[in-house]
């Protein structure tokens, strides 16, 4: 029988590094295709003015999936995928920093706060230039009057799949450092790390707290993994719902080419309001949901895997 509420935490210690990293790969990738549709269509409705386009998510949904087909969810994908390399870096920082805290604080909240806060600066400098490729394409098709860069007519008529894919991603990229030069990949930076730094830093301790209130409620014998689980998506729509405001700014400041934070907030409070605020919420949270789940279990599964050979005998989950 196990103890209520004795969640064992895997350290950085504890892992075999050559396991973690090559597991870690295909985890990552698995859960961005499983969640992207839901990240494109937070876009266009984060960007949209009012209901001009959509009146939801799953109207979103089904215009989308309509006019552009199920490619239509995935555009901008391949160029997402290149967020591989900030995965492991998010990973990585998280665990190292956690481990360095440990020795000034025992408090798994200290811990988590500050890794998770850490470990998200690092990965948006590296995520940011993507995202803002990607979101572009994203924007192609039934969202293209939102964006100033529209792939050329040429480029929709490519005659393969690759072709079509990287000819519109170079397409957008000349056009971005033709307008804005280099700083247009990192256009909306700041607004990216007040959005995720605060996210990152809320969903571990979130996340932590919920699982081990979780374990004092259920049964002594229900699998930690399970707690874990359900514990994730829920400090995820509790994060998501505290930082959602600055993701809408984030949003068009990277897509409408705005250069301030503070005035982008101004006008979309005085143009829509409070409620404007919460736009593309419910498709981040839908998002969310089977990312964390996704997220925590194969994180989880993948640091089990991934412990240290004479260390398995003495875990019990």
């Amino acid at each position: 029988m196990q103890q209520k509420g004795a969640i064992q935490i895997i350290e950085w210690e504890d892992l075999d590094k050559r396991k973690f990293y090559s597991l870690g790969v295909f985890m990552t990738m698995t859960t961005r295709a499983t969640v992207y549709p839901a990240s494109l269509i937070r876009t266009r409705l984060q960007v949209q003015k009012g209901k001009a386009l959509y009146s939801g998510t799953f109207d979103a949904f089904c215009k989308i999936l309509r006019a552009e087909g199920v490619r239509g969810l995935y555009r901008g994908f391949m160029v997402n995928t290149f967020t591989l390399v900030s995965g492991q870096a998010y990973i990585t920082t998280y665990e190292l920093v956690r481990k360095y805290v440990s020795h000034y604080s025992p408090s798994n909240t200290v811990k988590s706060l500050v890794a998770g806060g850490a470990a998200s600066l690092v990965a948006q400098t590296i995520t940011v230039p993507i995202d803002v490729v990607s979101q572009q394409l994203m924007m192609q098709g039934q969202g293209e009057h939102l964006t100033r860069f529209k792939v050329k007519p040429k480029m929709m008529v490519a005659a393969t799949k690759r072709k079509l894919t990287f000819g519109q991603t170079r397409d957008i990229v000349v056009q971005i450092f033709a307008a804005d030069g280099f700083r247009g990949f990192y256009r909306g930076y700041v607004a990216s790390l007040l959005t995720y730094i605060p996210n990152s830093a809320l969903w571990w301790p979130f996340y932590h707290f919920y699982a081990e209130q979780l374990s004092l409620l259920a049964p002594s014998e229900c699998p930690h993994l399970i707690l874990q689980a359900l514990a994730g998506p829920m400090a995820a729509a509790t994060a998501s719902t505290i930082t959602n405001p600055m993701d809408v700014v984030r949003a068009r400041v990277q897509v409408e080419g705005r250069s301030s934070v503070i005035e982008t907030f101004k006008q979309l409070l005085a143009e829509e309001g409070v409620w404007g605020m919460t736009k593309g919420l419910s498709a981040r949270i839908i998002s969310s949901t089977p990312t964390s789940v996704l997220i925590v279990v194969g994180y989880e599964t993948l640091k089990r895997l991934s412990l240290r050979a004479e260390l398995v005998e003495s875990r019990h989950w």
